[in-house]
């Protein structure tokens, strides 16, 4: 049975591995464990940086995602931001992203402070576009532009 949850600090070395591979996968990016493992426990330390799910099946945490917020001043509320998703190979396809993005757009519904749901995409993950798709989302509005150190 798959279940979602808010991530607890016991699962910290799930979500790292989690990265670690999405790194490897998507940018061909080898990340420094040791900094991923205090990123994420950032998270966990100071909840205003964001909050982590995680899909479990059985007992086996097979999906996570970050939360992070954007305050909007057109809306006059925050926009829960979907980043870090991954979902482990062998669990592709069965509907973990699925039941974690219905989780989080209930979260956004039934809170009067929330305004709605964003992500970025990598314009090559032809995959991951076609799911957030299906699910309802659009990439017609906006282009992220960026700037990194």
């Amino acid at each position: 049975m798959l279940t979602i949850r808010k991530a607890t600090p016991q699962d910290t070395p799930s979500i790292v591995d989690f990265q670690l591979q999405m790194a490897r996968e998507t940018e061909d990016i080898l990340l420094d464990k040791d900094t991923v493992t205090e990123g994420v426990d950032a998270v966990f330390r100071d909840p205003a940086k964001g909050i982590y799910f995680v899909a479990i099946l059985e007992t086996e945490v097979i999906a996570s995602l970050l939360i992070t917020y954007e305050w909007s001043d057109w809306r006059n509320g925050n926009v829960w931001w979907i980043q870090s998703v991954f979902v482990a190979p062998d669990a592709r396809g069965k509907g973990a992203f699925k039941a974690l993005y219905e989780h989080i757009k209930a979260n956004v519904v039934g809170d009067g402070d929330l305004r709605g749901i964003r992500l970025y995409v990598e314009r090559g993950n032809h995959r991951a576009q076609e799911v957030y798709r299906k699910l309802g989302m659009d990439g017609d509005h906006y282009q992220v532009f960026e700037w990194m150190k």
